[in-house]
């Protein structure tokens, strides 16, 4: 301040009320301009979360049906894999049956064979 002297103490005090008192001003004014904005600034808030929570939805149900088809892709190798494994075991099976049937008619042919040697000795010795 121009107009005080500043070795006197009378001077200082109200140099230091007014600097105070005008610091005070200028917190109210600023505090009157955020209490006109806040109207807006809550507006675009509840704007700004509304949007965040329709993104969130939406990303829940884009995961649910991610899940959903995951969950169906498992299922249906699943399945793939147990009829791989039917069908595997019941080509063994076949198999095992094929060579039994081969290993019965190879003893019926070699008794076939054999009861033909013995009746034809038989025969011989007659």
């Amino acid at each position: 301040m121009r107009g005080s002297n500043p070795d006197k103490f009378a001077d200082r005090q109200s140099d230091a009320q007014k600097a105070r008192q005008a610091q005070l001003e200028k917190v109210r004014a600023k505090m009157a301009e955020v209490a006109a904005k806040k109207p807006q600034l809550d507006a675009e808030r509840a704007k700004v979360a509304a949007e965040r929570a329709k993104r969130e939805e939406q990303r829940k149900i884009e995961k649910e049906a991610r899940l959903k088809k995951e969950a169906e892709e498992r299922e249906a190798a699943r399945l793939a894999a147990e009829a791989a494994a039917r069908a595997e075991e019941e080509a063994k099976e076949r198999e095992r049956t094929d060579r039994l049937k081969a290993h019965a008619e190879l003893l019926a042919a070699q008794k076939a064979a054999r009861d033909a040697r013995y009746a034809a000795r038989k025969a011989r010795q007659k």
